[in-house]
């Protein structure tokens, strides 16, 4: 008989523990607020809880919704970034995990980054940040304005360094495709559109202005991110 190695034996207890807080998690015995009060212990920034009821309509915002490239030299607020990145990952329906956006088969192959000028957020040192959905909190991946080498990765768009935060919407595009295979990537690009249409809504009932980035240098914009997943879509906001 082969006993398990340490390794093997570690990998099943954390496979264990996780299945357990996932049962818990979802059986209501433990709260997401706890939850998030270990993720701040470990260093996250919890963001202000996102808003369900605004001064606008949905379709209000549709009407007025436009691409905004010019924006005044004015922070945001840290619960007007909070309630972007909810608007556009945040988890609306807690005990299946689903998302403010539709995903193919609940795959969520998108992650989101946040890169902050000096001075862009009320509070908010400048950095770049990702953002955890279920935790609703931000964790630090790299400190600094980064701002001017966005700027230059994405071909040297104004919109993009005047802008006091640029979201990066970044894909994973092999959690979708190892269930759809090669059609999985049509579907990874139609959640991006889905995702950044709320970030325009909700943008322009914040009365903030956004504008659709696509043009960049893939590999460059990847290095300065920081991140492990593929670029594919750029907002910068601002106050219009």
């Amino acid at each position: 008989m082969r006993y398990p190695r340490a390794a093997e034996s570690i990998a099943i207890s954390l496979t264990f523990v996780l299945l357990t807080f996932s049962l818990l998690l979802y059986l209501g015995a433990v709260s997401f607020r706890e939850v998030r009060r270990e993720e701040k212990a470990l260093g996250k920034l919890e963001l202000p809880e996102p808003m369900l009821k605004g001064e606008m309509s949905v379709e209000e915002a549709i009407s007025k919704r436009r691409s905004v490239r010019e924006y005044k030299n004015v922070p945001l607020t840290l619960s007007e970034l909070g309630q972007l990145l909810w608007a556009a990952q945040g988890i609306t329906l807690p005990s299946r995990g689903f998302r403010a956006a539709p995903s193919a088969g609940a795959t969520y192959p998108l992650e989101l980054y946040v890169s902050v000028r000096e001075g862009g957020v009320e509070g908010l040192p400048a950095g770049i940040y990702h953002y955890d959905p279920f935790m609703h909190s931000l964790s630090l991946v790299k400190a600094g304005d980064f701002s001017m080498e966005i700027y230059r990765a994405a071909l040297s768009q104004e919109w993009v360094r005047e802008a006091p935060i640029c979201i990066i919407i970044a894909a994973d595009f092999v959690r979708t495709t190892s269930r759809y295979g090669p059609r999985g990537e049509r579907y990874v690009y139609m959640e991006a559109g889905h995702v950044g249409q709320n970030i325009y809504l909700q943008a322009t009932a914040l009365g903030l202005g956004t504008v659709a980035v696509g043009a960049f240098y893939d590999d460059q914009l990847k290095s300065v991110v920081g991140c492990s997943e593929d670029p594919i879509y750029l907002f910068p906001v601002g106050r219009r």
